[in-house]
């Protein structure tokens, strides 16, 4: 038999009460270790607890199966297209929040306060300090030419990161030249895609390849690991631009769910995120691009130069998506 008590009676009987645990559930798509530092830092000058669960595929449909029952407070992606997809399916409520808009830039968040960006990064090129002259890569475009052939890593071209890349594409030059383009990079690639950035930089190193598609921060996080720096150090850095236009860039973003059973808190933790402690965080142990503008980038970052940011808005390379993806298998990229 279980002993049954009501709050009140509680009360009135002059017994002591806890104080209820404050805690946020997250579900993200980030790698743990990339969020951990984060989390041990809000822990420690708020005391509320994060719960992160990690949720590689199939976020928005978890989110949909669950409904209102769902433990999901935030969600934190690491691409806009993702993001953009779980606004699409109603799964967010908007946050208005005047310290997200003070730290956070206008082109960093979403105009009707459905998501933020946290942190910003550019798909680039690593390239073989050996192999690969200063200066010889100019252009994304011109990855597909064929004095590249044979020459070019990459991971899957489904990921997240390349078809984001692809959909820049569409936006700068149409789907008909993107698919082109995306042909091209498979005519080039030295070997089947496979594994992540850092396999990419591994591949480079072992002399499989000359240069590979990447993030930038995969290198700050290499350097700084004794296995990795090797690899790493054969590498360096090269930023393309679209033809007409920049870099591209991408975001890591952070939604509150339609349904969190703890929206004071997730706020809480969702202005932190914005903050100048966690932006540097982000900036120093992930070696990402900080959104907030107050916060300098590492001095490593820094030391990989300057470029160009791509003027394409990331909600039209959120639109454009469906059709690179579609392009990436029609032309079964991966194979």
């Amino acid at each position: 038999m279980f002993l049954r008590l009501s709050l009140t009676s509680l009360v009135l009987s002059g017994i002591a009460l806890p104080l209820l645990a404050q805690e946020v559930n997250v579900y993200s798509h980030r790698q743990p270790e990339l969020i951990q530092p984060l989390v041990d830092a809000f822990t420690a000058e708020t005391g509320i607890t994060v719960n992160v669960a990690f949720v590689d595929k199939g976020m928005a449909e978890r989110l949909q199966a669950e409904g209102a029952r769902s433990p999901a407070d935030l969600v934190l992606t690491v691409d806009i297209a993702r993001l953009q997809q779980i606004v699409d399916a109603g799964l967010t409520q908007p946050v208005d929040s005047a310290v997200l808009k003070a730290n956070i830039p206008a082109d960093m968040r979403d105009a009707g306060n459905q998501w933020f960006g946290l942190t910003s990064r550019a798909r680039i090129v690593y390239a073989s300090v050996d192999r690969v002259q200063p200066g010889e890569i100019t252009t994304y475009e011109d990855l597909a030419s064929e004095k590249w052939k044979g020459r070019l890593c990459t991971r899957s071209g489904t990921n997240d990161y390349n078809v984001a890349l692809l959909a820049a594409v569409i936006v700068h030059h149409g789907p008909e030249a993107a698919k082109t383009w995306a042909e091209g990079l498979k005519a080039n690639l030295a070997r089947k895609p496979d594994g992540g950035d850092r396999d990419q930089v591994k591949a480079i190193a072992a002399g499989e390849c000359d240069i590979a598609l990447g993030n930038t921060y995969y290198i700050g996080q290499m350097l700084n690991d004794p296995e990795q720096k090797a690899a790493a150090e054969a590498v360096r850095i090269e930023f393309p631009k679209f033809a007409d236009g920049g870099s591209h860039m991408n975001v890591s973003g952070v939604a509150l769910t339609k349904f969190a059973p703890n929206k004071a808190e997730a706020l809480t933790f969702m202005e932190w995120l914005s903050s100048d402690a966690a932006q540097a965080i982000y900036a120093e142990k992930n070696y990402e691009f900080p959104v907030n503008p107050a916060v300098a980038r590492s001095a490593l970052v820094q030391s990989w130069g300057a470029f160009t940011v791509d003027s394409v808005a990331l909600s039209a390379v959120a639109a454009a998506r469906p059709a690179a993806l579609k392009i990436m298998e029609e032309i079964d990229f991966d194979n």
